[in-house]
């Protein structure tokens, strides 16, 4: 029955759905009748008729009356046809004609829209696109559907282009439907009250219209008895949405946001404020907010609401408010019928009225107004007072001459400040300043006052500065605002600045307003490439474009991005300045140290700093928490949980483990009768939690199988208790790495009964390593032109970026390709030696390329880079500058795709690519091509032959190994060590030290002694850097079966000696240099190289010193080559034997015999190397040039963070503390059975159960890391740590 009532739910709940959706289609479509159709002429204003035949009560569709349709006397950009609906309704979409049976045809058209005929609102398409295409003929129709209904009364259209071959012809249609509301007016002293009742309360939302006369002012304010209160209020034009706890808060709350701007604008705007679980979404017209809510917040149980005002202030608002329903209740409707609920105050109506301020719009640099002044100017004085807004810091307010054409004044913004300047021949300069921060998009008031002997400047009305002149600055002939016309020939305008773009409006000269409808009328004065009536100001910074928290500045035209501190770069701080892992940063030349990584690329993601330890073989990321090391756990009845905290967040954590291709973490538990596991069946006394989120309970420890409570010495069956499945009655280490991803990393230790008699425990959790990328390496073989890979539509509509590399012999090909209706993007190689990036979004294709200087089909790694957003596009080309192209400043900016993603060919399976493509990222997200190559006939997945492009990346005669994956430099031919054969190989040798190094195994020598004539050379190259004191000295000596030698020597006059012997007959050649002063405790380096009888000595940057050998140019014999001390003084020919009896005090470093490191097999595999080591040997830094930047950094802890909770503290101390009482307990009760003891304590130290990993973690090549991990499970503690167990 259950079953059945599911299904019969799940059956209506789909009908609903299913219902509501053709409900809403249906909607729309009923909101499509025609509204011009049944309206009388007298509705129809224009601003001019050809004829009485002409006029604008013929201009509707398809009609034929008159002329059949208007058009204007003259044709203009400042023609318009007005239509009056009645009353407001909803318009969804409008269509045009030409003039019937004539020429008259308008191509492009701009669309107003007002409540009351005047305030006219520009529709913008996707925020800034302000132009509609027009007709092509005389009859055809083209409708537009607005993307967001218009709720308006009077619809104005502008032609802005016509027919070059005839005239301004059109006729209209709107289409919309009724639009219902209920307005409540009030005048900045009135408000409403409302008594609520949470407990009727249906939905959880707040929805209202509002229209304000002023920029600032509460709208309402919600509260309930417990204090905590919601308040909409406008700030400077602006939203705020305020959670307040109590009576206060100010404004830089972290409770406190901001949405959308210039809202004081006199037009309707549209708020909502829904709840959503633990956070509202706050919107704003088409701007969406998501505000998280603080967990005393409780908003949905108000049970008052003050709308107009809070009780607290006198920020009233004063404007209008259109159908105001709070969770589902119509507040303004039990307002109009007066119902107890509601408290009202002050002067409140149930209409909307409004002010009438017409605006003025400068909208470029030919945008100009020109008024009269007075032909008989008083001579009391005069005054000019107006207000203004724009973005600009720059521009030219007004200009005029004095009377008499005496002089000039000027009144300009310059660094967003109001400046005046009047020029007078044979006087100095007046300049005034007032105000500032003028360009913030606000309207700011200016009154400039002149009397005798008296100017004065003031802005805002309270800022101002004041002058004296001897004379009135008043006009003496027209004014001049914005600019001067671009062919003035009288000189009566001269414009020294820049021209004004921003709105005016309230303009008055002399105390008489200026009537600007007169002037759109040209009634008086004039004007050019003014919008009149409109102020038409947009904010482009409101939604801001600047992503990762970049900050917005504009203009009136364009905005800028500031991305400093940000880590992003580019027009809109869209793509990251870092790598997305360590293997990033090791495949360009880098070392190990601290990186910041960000792991999503352009994503949401933030960078976050972490060590990368590149060894040879692997890359390492070292993540780590606020407790690394061994801490000891205090007894408690309760049990404990101890939490650690990872240097990154848990986005970073997440995406770092899953793009990597092994993860692993030590755990190691030292205990003592506290056993970590219970029976199987049984419950757990102590477990971890891993793995993303709040994590997951495992019972599994290190050696273990998931989920089996048991660690490893319970699967071999060797626990000493084997009832509960681990060691626990002596001192044991379970200890293991955890290698599965998915429980990574661990996020705390949970002890249970930790109570136990004769409990002690210590545990320690190393840091999360991380190694590989399983991105970066992601590549497809295309093998031919008609092959490619299709993934899902490319989402990018207003940020896009894409990154790859590619491989490949052809001279061209598309790499990407995905297209839409219109829109489409596109990266292709256009030639052997151009990248071509192309894209339309609505404005025409745009083309960005790069030409590279070099063949790009050389079958090497080549890097792209390609951005697009609202800004411009980019294109990057390996190490080449990027090429831009800027976007059109009012342009459609949304790429809308709709077809599957090419790679590696198009829809039309023309101009295939032929190569690899690898590591594919678009928006951050990797394309995992190998996956879709596996199933695609023609690409395969993979492809190898990395070592053409990054083999220069292995120094000093590494040798460049291909991987399956990846590359690796391979140091055995080479004197250095680390990721790029890069890291010194350095020793500090005492007297007594030496090293030696056999060629051949002597044991087999002896017996057999032709092999000796295998040993024989015609060639050395012998590279090494020592340091020292010392002189005289032996630096290097080969020693021979034959009593030959070759010996590298300091002598007595500090001079560098290369000494051969290959005739034991004869005595030595010594070759000496020209350098001097060896034993400075300077490094230097030393460089031989030898070809039969030439041999070339090189030291440092010194120049090369050429010889040639006379006795033989073979070298017989070769035995072994010693470094240092030479203990057997019979092998030593007997000139040296004195001087290698005194060993080599100082460092050797790099040295290098043929293909043969002594220094580095003696330091690094002394075990598995022909070499004898005789005396003290340590590793030294002594060989570097340079400090290591990183040397500070990797040995630094992270023990300094703080939040996490601790049930013990770390062992450094502990130890040294209690293992001496221990230790003397354990004396006196043993004393007499010690020999006993020692075999028992020595049986079980070597059955102790291990609790270790089947995959053994592989030793780092970097033994200086601080951060690595040398406890080894098979060792047991360090010295220090053993004491306190035994």
């Amino acid at each position: 029955m259950d079953l059945w009532r599911k299904k019969e739910w799940r059956i209506v709940t789909q009908l609903v759905l299913m219902l509501f959706s053709s409900f809403r289609d249906m909607g729309a479509e009923l909101c499509h009748s025609p509204l011009v159709l049944s309206l009388s002429p007298s509705s129809f204003r224009s601003s001019s008729q050809f004829s009485s035949s002409h006029g604008p009560g013929f201009a509707k569709l398809n009609r034929r009356e008159g002329a059949g349709g208007w058009s204007p006397m003259d044709s203009d950009e400042y023609q318009w046809l007005e239509v009056d609906l009645g009353e407001r309704k909803q318009v969804t979409a409008v269509a045009t004609q030409g003039r019937y049976g004539s020429s008259d045809w308008q191509t492009a058209y701009r669309l107003m829209f007002s409540d009351a005929g005047h305030n006219w609102r520009q529709y913008r398409q996707e925020g800034s696109i302000g132009v509609f295409s027009g007709n092509s003929n005389a009859d055809s129709v083209v409708q537009h559907k607005l993307q967001q209904p218009v709720v308006t009364r009077y619809v104005r259209l502008v032609p802005l282009h016509w027919n070059p071959k005839g005239r301004i012809g059109l006729r209209l249609e709107t289409y919309g439907c009724p639009y219902n509301s209920d307005v409540v007016s009030l005048d900045g002293h009135s408000s409403l009250c409302f008594r609520l009742s949470p407990m009727q309360m249906s939905s959880r939302s707040l929805f209202v219209k509002f229209k304000s006369m002023k920029n600032s002012g509460v709208l309402l304010h919600t509260e309930g008895q417990n204090d905590h209160s919601l308040t909409l209020e406008l700030n400077e034009g602006r939203l705020l949405l305020l959670l307040r706890k109590g009576r206060s808060l100010p404004l830089s709350s972290p409770h406190t946001v901001s949405l959308s701007s210039l809202l004081d604008d006199q037009h309707w705007h549209r708020v909502a404020v829904e709840h959503r679980s633990n956070h509202l979404n706050l919107t704003v017209d088409k701007s969406t907010m998501r505000v998280e809510l603080p967990a005393w917040f409780t908003f949905w149980g108000h049970d008052q609401m003050h709308v107009g005002a809070d009780q607290s202030s006198n920020r009233n608002f004063h404007g209008c408010l259109e159908n105001l329903v709070y969770n589902g209740l119509n507040l303004v409707e039990l307002a109009k019928h007066k119902d107890p609920r509601v408290d009202v105050k002050g002067n409140v109506t149930f209409s909307c009225s409004e002010p009438v301020f017409v605006a003025v719009t400068f909208t470029g640099p030919r945008s100009l107004l020109i008024l009269p002044g007075g032909s008989d100017p008083p001579s009391v004085g005069g005054s000019v007072r107006l207000q203004f807004r724009t973005w600009n810091k720059e521009g030219l307010l007004l200009t005029y001459d004095l009377p008499k054409r005496e002089g000039t004044v000027w009144l300009y913004l310059s660094q967003a400040s109001l400046h005046l300047q009047v020029h007078k021949p044979d006087r100095a300069p007046l300049e005034l300043r007032a105000g500032s921060a003028l360009s913030d998009g606000q309207w700011h008031s200016v009154d400039l006052i002149s009397g005798q002997e008296h100017l004065t400047l003031t802005v805002d009305k309270d800022e101002g500065a004041q002058a004296s002149p001897s004379f009135l600055v008043t006009p003496g002939g027209r004014l001049f605002f914005g600019g001067c016309p671009t062919k003035e020939t009288n000189m009566e305008c001269r414009n020294l600045f820049r021209h004004f773009q921003g709105c005016m409006r309230l303009i008055t000269v002399n105390n008489q307003p200026v009537d600007l409808i007169k002037v759109q009328q040209r009634m008086m004065g004039d004007f050019t490439n003014l919008q009149i009536d409109m102020c038409g100001i947009i904010d482009r910074c409101s939604p801001s474009h600047c992503e990762h928290e970049g900050s917005c500045s504009q203009t009136w035209s364009t905005f800028h991005c500031n991305c400093s501190n940000t880590g992003y770069s580019g027009a809109t701080c869209h793509s990251s300045i870092y790598e997305q892992s360590c293997e990033a940063y090791k495949h360009k030349g880098n070392t190990s140290g601290f990186y910041y990584i960000d792991v999503d690329g352009s994503g949401p993601i933030k960078p976050h700093r972490m060590f990368c330890n590149m060894t040879e073989d692997k890359t390492w990321t070292v993540i780590r928490h606020n407790n690394t090391e061994l801490t000891r756990i205090h007894p408690s009845p309760e049990g404990g949980q101890i939490y650690f905290e990872y240097a990154a967040n848990e986005e970073q954590l997440y995406k770092m483990i899953d793009q990597s291709e092994r993860c692993e973490q030590e755990v190691t538990y030292h205990c003592r009768k506290t056993p970590l596991l219970n029976t199987p069946d049984g419950s757990l006394l102590r477990w971890w939690i891993g793995g993303p989120g709040a994590g997951v309970k495992q019972s599994s420890w290190g050696g273990g199988l998931m989920g089996s409570q048991q660690c490893s010495c319970s699967l071999q069956e060797n626990c000493d208790d084997l009832g509960h499945h681990t060691n626990s009655s002596v001192w044991a280490i379970d200890s293991g790495v955890l290698t599965n991803k998915e429980s990574l990393p661990v996020r705390s230790l949970v002890l249970g009964d930790i109570q136990i008699p004769g409990f002690q425990s210590a545990y320690k959790v190393g840091p999360l390593h991380c190694h590989g990328d399983k991105n970066i390496w992601n590549a497809a073989f295309f093998d031919m032109e008609t092959s490619y890979l299709h993934f899902p539509t490319f989402h990018g509509e207003l940020s896009a970026d894409i990154s790859f590399l590619f491989k490949t012999t052809s001279s061209s090909g598309v790499f990407l390709e995905n297209l839409g209706i219109r829109d489409f993007i596109r990266i292709e190689l256009s030639s052997a030696t151009e990248v071509l990036f192309s894209f339309d979004v609505g404005n025409g294709p745009l083309k960005v390329s790069v030409k590279a200087g070099f063949p790009l089909n050389d079958n090497r790694w080549h890097h792209i880079q390609a951005e697009r957003n609202v800004k411009e596009a980019s294109l990057r080309l390996d190490g080449l500058p990027a090429a831009t192209q800027e976007a059109p400043a009012d342009g459609h900016i949304h790429l809308q795709l709709n077809s599957q993603l090419f790679i590696g060919g198009t829809a039309s399976r023309q101009k295939g690519f032929r190569g690899c493509i690898r590591s594919l990222r678009l928006n951050g997200i990797t394309l995992d091509l190998e996956d879709r190559a596996r199933i695609t006939p023609g690409v395969q997945a993979g492809c190898p032959g990395h070592c053409s492009t990054y083999g220069s990346l292995c120094q000093n005669f590494g040798r460049c190994e291909e991987g399956k994956k990846s590359f690796s430099c391979n140091c055995g031919s080479s004197a250095y060590t680390g990721a790029f054969c890069d890291e010194d190989v350095s020793v500090s040798f005492k007297s007594e030290t030496s090293i030696r190094y056999y060629f051949e195994d002597e044991t087999a020598v002896k017996p057999n002694r032709s092999i000796i004539s295998d040993m024989t050379s015609r060639a050395e190259s012998i590279s090494l850097s020592f340091r020292t004191s010392q002189s005289p000295a032996l630096l290097l000596y080969v020693s021979s079966y034959l009593r030959e030698y070759l010996a590298l020597v300091l002598n007595e006059q500090d001079e560098l000696e290369v000494r051969y012997k290959m005739d034991s007959s004869k005595d030595a050649e010594i070759l000496k240099s020209k350098v001097k002063n060896f034993s400075n405790q300077q490094l230097h380096s030393v460089s031989i190289s030898r070809v039969a009888e030439g041999v070339t000595l090189q030291i440092g940057k010194h120049d090369k010193e050429d010889f040639n050998l006379t006795s033989d140019i073979e070298f017989n014999g070769m035995k072994s080559l010693i470094l240092g001390r030479v203990h057997n003084s019979l092998e030593v020919n007997p000139e040296l034997a004195q001087l290698s009896s005194l060993g080599f005090t100082g460092c050797l470093s790099a040295v290098l015999f043929n293909s043969i490191s002594p220094v580095k097999a003696a330091l690094l595999h002394p075990d598995t190397s022909p070499v004898a080591i005789t005396g003290p040997l340590v590793r030294s830094s002594c060989g570097s040039t340079s400090v290591n930047p990183y040397a500070a950094e990797t040995t630094r802890h992270l023990s300094d963070q703080s939040g996490s909770e601790r049930t013990g503290q770390p062992l450094a101390n502990a130890i040294r503390r209690d293992s001496a009482l221990i230790g003397g307990l354990i004396a006196v009760v043993i004393f007499g059975i010690v020999s006993a003891l020692v075999i028992l304590a020595r049986f079980l130290y070597r059955r102790r159960g291990t609790c270790q990993n089947q995959e053994v973690k592989k030793q780092r090549d970097n033994p200086g890391l601080a951060f690595t991990n040398k406890t080894s499970s098979q060792n047991g503690l360090a010295e220090s740590q053993k004491e306190y167990f035994i």
